[in-house]
C-alpha cells in the first residue's frame, strides 16, 4: 500500500475539477489563447502527476494502492472508495496521456464555443479517471454513464458533418439504453448484499441461476461499449462525425470501458457463468473480428475505415479476456493499451487530411508521397503497427491472446489468424490508395505537409508504441501480480 502522507491519485482527480472551477469563474469567453494554454497546463500537470503512480507503484503486490475511503451516505452504507492496482494504473495513464494530446491537437480547432469545448474535456477526464479508480459499483456506473454528457456534447456540437446531431443522440442512447441493464444489476445486488463495495462483493458468492442472470445484465452495459456485434451500430457514425480529437478520445478510452468493466466485474463476481457464456463471447469476438475486418475493406470514409477496423481488434480483446488464463488476459489489456495509442494516431493522421482537404473520401487522396514524405512516413509506421507488425505494441497483446486461446481450441486460433490476414489487407489497402501511386491532383492543387506541432505528436505516439512494443515486461511486471489476485478470486469461487 501507498505510505506517504500525500496520496498522488487524490490529486490527479482534483486537478481536473479545479481547472473546471477557474476556467467557468475566472476566465472570459474572449481569453482564447489563455484557455487553450491553462487546459494544456492543467492536463499535463495531470498527467505527470499519473506517472507518480507508475513510479511509486509496488510491482510485488495484488492490492490495491493509493487506496482511500470517505463516508458518502452511511445511512445506506454507500462509501467513495478508490485505489488501483496493475489493471487499472495504466488505463489511468492512457487516459491522462491522450486527454493531454487532445488538446494539442485541438490547437487550431474548434472555431468557436473554445471555451466550453475544453471544459468539455477537462470533464472527460475527470470522469473517465473515476471509472477507473473507485472501488464501488454504483459509483462506477454513475462516472461510467456521465462519460456520456461531455462526450455527446463534443460530437453533436463540433462535430465536423451535417449528421453529427443524429450520431449523437445514436452514441448516446445507445450506450444509455445498454447500461440501464447493468444499473437494473446493481439495484438487485444491493437489495441482496446491503453494500455495493467492490472489495466486499469480489468475496460474496452467488448462485449459479443468479450469476448466469446478473452476468447477462452486465454484459449488456459493456458489450455495448465495446462495442461488440451486434451492439456496433453507433460506432462508425459516432466516429465519422465528431471532430479529430473526439475520435482520438472515443476510440484510445471509452471502447476501453467495457473491457476493463469484464475484466473488474463480469469475471471476479460471476465466474461461473463467465465461464459458462465464453463460447457465446468467443463466436461473438470472431464474427467481430471477421465481419468487421470485411466490412472495413468496402469502406470510401477514412474514418470509417479505422472504426470498423476498431471493431476487429476489441473482438480479440474479448478473445483474451474469456481465454480466462494469464496469457490471454495480460494480452487483452496490451492491446487495449495499444490499440489506444494506435487507433488514436490513425484518427489523428485523417484528421490532418481532413484540415487540409476538408474531405474524407479515400478516392481524393493518393500519391501523398510526392508531397507529403514526412506525413506518409508516420502514417506507415502507425499502418504497420495497426497490422500488429513485429516490434510494435499490438503484435505483443495479439500474440499473447493467440497463446491464451490455444489453450482453449486451434480452431478458435485458426479463425483469428484469418482476422489477422485480413487487417494486413486492409491496413495496406489503405496505405496504398492514400499514399501512392498517382497524385490526385484535379481534386488538390495545394499540399502541405506535418507541422511542428503535429510532428511532435506523431513522434510521442510512435516513441510510445514502439517502447510497448520492445520492452512489454515494463508494463507486464505491474500487470502480472493483479491477473494473478483475479485468478484467486476464480479459483476461490470455484
Amino acid at each position: 500500500m501507498f505510505t506517504f502522507s500525500f496520496n498522488p491519485l487524490v490529486l490527479i482527480m482534483i486537478l481536473p475539477l479545479v481547472g473546471i472551477f477557474i476556467l467557468i469563474f475566472f476566465v472570459s469567453n474572449s481569453e482564447k489563447n489563455f484557455i487553450k494554454f491553462f487546459s494544456l497546463t492543467v492536463t499535463s500537470i495531470t498527467f505527470l502527476s499519473s506517472l507518480l503512480l507508475w513510479i511509486n507503484f509496488i510491482e510485488s503486490t495484488s492490492q490495491f494502492q493509493f487506496s482511500q475511503t470517505y463516508r458518502l451516505i452511511s445511512f445506506f452504507n454507500i462509501n467513495y472508495s478508490i485505489g488501483i492496482d496493475g489493471i487499472s494504473l495504466f488505463f489511468l495513464i492512457l487516459t491522462t496521456f491522450l486527454i493531454n494530446l487532445c488538446i494539442l491537437i485541438s490547437w487550431e480547432n474548434p472555431k468557436f464555443f473554445i471555451k466550453e469545448y475544453f471544459l468539455c474535456f477537462l470533464f472527460l477526464e475527470f470522469c473517465l479517471i473515476q471509472v477507473f479508480c473507485v472501488l464501488d459499483i454504483l459509483l462506477f456506473y454513475i462516472f461510467f454513464e456521465s462519460v456520456l454528457i461531455p462526450m455527446f456534447l463534443i460530437i453533436g456540437i463540433w462535430g465536423s458533418r451535417e449528421r453529427k446531431i443524429r450520431a449523437a443522440l445514436q452514441f448516446f442512447l445507445y450506450t444509455l439504453v445498454g447500461s440501464l441493464f447493468m444499473l437494473s444489476a446493481i439495484i438487485f445486488i444491493y437489495s441482496v448484499k446491503g453494500t455495493t463495495d467492490l472489495l466486499i462483493l469480489w468475496f460474496t458468492d452467488f448462485s449459479f441461476t443468479l450469476q448466469l442472470i446478473l452476468w447477462s445484465l452486465f454484459f449488456l452495459g459493456f458489450a455495448v461499449k465495446i462495442p461488440m456485434i451486434p451492439f456496433h451500430i453507433w460506432l462508425p457514425e459516432a466516429h465519422a462525425e465528431a471532430p479529430t480529437a473526439g475520435s482520438v478520445i472515443l476510440a484510445g478510452v471509452l471502447l476501453k470501458l467495457g473491457g476493463y468493466g469484464f475484466l473488474r466485474f463480469s469475471l471476479p463476481l460471476f465466474p461461473l457463468a463467465s465461464l459458462y457464456f465464453s463460447p457465446l463471447v468467443f463466436l461473438l469476438s470472431l464474427i467481430a473480428i471477421i465481419y468487421g475486418s470485411l466490412t472495413t475493406l468496402r469502406q470510401i470514409d477514412l474514418k470509417k475505415i479505422i472504426a470498423y477496423s476498431s471493431i476487429a481488434h476489441m473482438g480479440f480483446v474479448t478473445l483474451g479476456i474469456f481465454s480466462l488464463n494469464i496469457n490471454g488476459l495480460e494480452g487483452s489489456i496490451i492491446l487495449m493499451l495499444s490499440h489506444g495509442l494506435i487507433s488514436s494516431a490513425m484518427f489523428f493522421c485523417i484528421g490532418i487530411l481532413y484540415d487540409r482537404y476538408n474531405s474524407r473520401i479515400l478516392k481524393y487522396f493518393g500519391g501523398l508521397a510526392q508531397v507529403m514524405p514526412l506525413f506518409v512516413i508516420f502514417f506507415m509506421f502507425f499502418s504497420f503497427s495497426n497490422i500488429s507488425f513485429p516490434g510494435t505494441s499490438s503484435f505483443i497483446g495479439e500474440f499473447l491472446i493467440l497463446i491464451g486461446i490455444s489453450k482453449i481450441s486451434f480452431i478458435l486460433v485458426s479463425f483469428a489468424l484469418i482476422g489477422v490476414i485480413l487487417s494486413a489487407s486492409y491496413a495496406i489497402w489503405l496505405l496504398n490508395r492514400v499514399s501512392f501511386g498517382l497524385l490526385n491532383i484535379y481534386y488538390y492543387n495545394q499540399f502541405q505537409d506535418i507541422s511542428r506541432r503535429e510532428f511532435f505528436i506523431m513522434f510521442i505516439l510512435s516513441f510510445v508504441i514502439l517502447w510497448l512494443g520492445i520492452f512489454p515486461n515494463s508494463f507486464l511486471y505491474e500487470i502480472n501480480f493483479s491477473i494473478l489476485n483475479l485468478f484467486k478470486l476464480l479459483f476461490l469461487k470455484n
